[in-house]
């Protein structure tokens, strides 16, 4: 028998002088039909924001914090969140390790892993304009889109980034030849304890996690697209066998990959395939990094 729930999701790619800080802009409407809820799994990701109206989801993580709000902030992640939505329309983007620096401001190490109430948490203050504009009602989506363009763009930013160094960092993490931090620290031409420190600071994480959940997410990303490949066939070819995967699936995931390909992901499987089809990538994870102008890094 068809669900009948329904998951309807459009992708916007921010314009050129954003491109660089931003993985999407997307909207999503949710309708749960007769359950009243839909449950599901962020996958680790980067920082972001989302904004639910009319009604608030419930968010949890396995460190035990929980949420609801109508306006939910998250730092970097390398853990799942885990969401019920009820009926309500979400609009959503992510902040590349550029865009955090630009935008919040705070040592993304401090948010890793955290969700929080955009209307209380001090790091979502200035955010909070933008969260009643798009929360209003009587508004169409264009207009909404255009608001949340337009915030980003007046935004007074944090002063100087290292922007050349940050980019450095993102597309040596994100590139699939690269396994070490021996060989990302020479990538970057940057002492280690240079990498590492930027590395907490606007990725939240450490250069060698940051590896790992990159190798992680390849290979979940990859069985999200093509289900067919099986674990075995989806895996990195970075991993040394399957027992290595499955102590990272646990670790980034909470659970095995067994455990996991046998629950129903009603709101992933259909952003993971969208995405893919619409950005490129199916994952925000797996985005590669450009510089504010809208080039390659």
């Amino acid at each position: 028998m068809s669900p009948d729930y329904s998951v309807q999701m459009r992708f916007y790619p921010p314009p050129e002088d954003l491109r660089g800080y931003f993985t999407t802009f997307y909207v999503t409407d949710i309708d749960p039909g007769s359950n009243g809820i839909l449950r599901d799994s962020l996958h680790p990701e980067w920082g972001g924001m989302r904004f639910f109206k009319p009604h608030s989801p419930q968010a949890w993580t396995n460190l035990g914090q929980r949420i609801s709000s109508t306006f939910i902030g998250q730092g970097p992640s390398a853990h799942p969140i885990h969401f019920e939505l009820p009926k309500c329309r979400i609009w959503g983007f992510g902040l590349l390790p550029l865009g955090w620096a630009r935008f919040v401001g705070l040592p993304a190490a401090d948010m890793a892993n955290q969700i929080c109430d955009g209307f209380t948490h001090p790091g979502c203050a200035r955010f909070r304009p933008l969260a009643m504009a798009l929360l209003a009602e009587g508004q169409d989506e264009a207009a909404e889109l255009d608001q949340l363009v337009t915030f980003f763009r007046r935004f007074p930013g944090n002063g100087r980034i290292d922007e050349k160094r940050i980019l450095a960092i993102h597309a040596a993490i994100v590139d699939p030849q690269l396994t070490t931090v021996q060989e990302l620290v020479q990538r970057v031409a940057a002492s280690q304890r240079t990498v590492e420190r930027l590395s907490h600071k606007h990725f939240g994480f450490s250069p060698k996690l940051l590896l790992r959940r990159q190798r992680f997410m390849r290979s979940l990303a990859q069985f999200m697209v093509d289900p067919s490949l099986k674990w075995i066939g989806a895996m990195d070819g970075h991993y040394h066998d399957q027992a290595q995967f499955v102590r990272d699936f646990h670790e980034f995931m909470g659970m095995t990959p067994r455990e996991y390909s046998s629950q129903p992901h009603p709101v992933l499987e259909r952003f993971v395939q969208e995405r893919n089809k619409v950005a490129g990538a199916a994952v925000q994870t797996l985005d590669q990094p450009t510089g504010v102008s809208g080039k390659a890094a």
